[in-house]
C-alpha cells in the first residue's frame, strides 16, 4: 500500500544541511546523528537507531561552520526501509540568544549558498 501523500505547508524555508551530530537522551543514551535539513525551528537527522516520537533530547551540531548544542524533541519518525537508517524531525526548544544567532548564522550562509545556485533568495530570518 502506498503511503498517502500530504501538502507540505512550512512557516520557515529548510535547507539542506549535512553536519555530525549526537543526541543525548534524558537517560543518558548518546545517539550519533547526522543532519541532513536545518530551519529556524527544527531540523531533520538521521540515525541507525530510532528515538521514539515525543522524547526531549540535548543536540550537539557540529559542523565547519561551528558547534552548537540546543534543547529538542523528536516530532516524527520515518523508516528507511531495507537500509536500516531512521529519519527523524526535531523541534527546537527555547533558545538563547546565543545559541539562535549560531543557528542563524548557519541558515544565512545556507541561504546564500541557495541563492547563488537557484538565482532565489529567500528570507530566512523570524520576526
Amino acid at each position: 500500500m502506498a503511503e498517502p501523500t500530504f501538502a507540505v505547508k512550512r512557516a520557515n524555508p529548510r535547507f539542506s544541511f549535512f553536519a555530525d551530530g549526537e543526541a543525548s537522551l534524558g537517560d543518558g543514551t548518546l545517539v550519533a546523528v547526522q543532519l541532513c535539513e536545518l530551519s529556524s525551528r527544527g531540523c531533520y537527522i538521521g540515525a541507525l537507531e530510532p528515538i521514539p516520537v515525543g522524547t526531549g533530547l540535548l543536540l550537539r551540531i557540529c559542523s565547519g561552520m561551528g558547534t552548537c548544542e540546543l534543547r529538542g524533541k523528536v516530532i516524527y519518525i520515518h523508516s528507511r526501509n531495507s537500509l536500516g537508517l531512521f529519519g527523524m524531525g526535531v523541534l527546537f526548544g527555547k533558545m538563547s540568544a546565543e545559541q539562535r544567532s549560531t543557528i542563524d548564522a548557519w541558515l544565512h550562509e545556507l541561504a546564500g549558498k541557495h541563492a547563488a545556485l537557484t538565482g532565489n533568495p529567500l528570507i530566512t530570518s523570524e520576526k
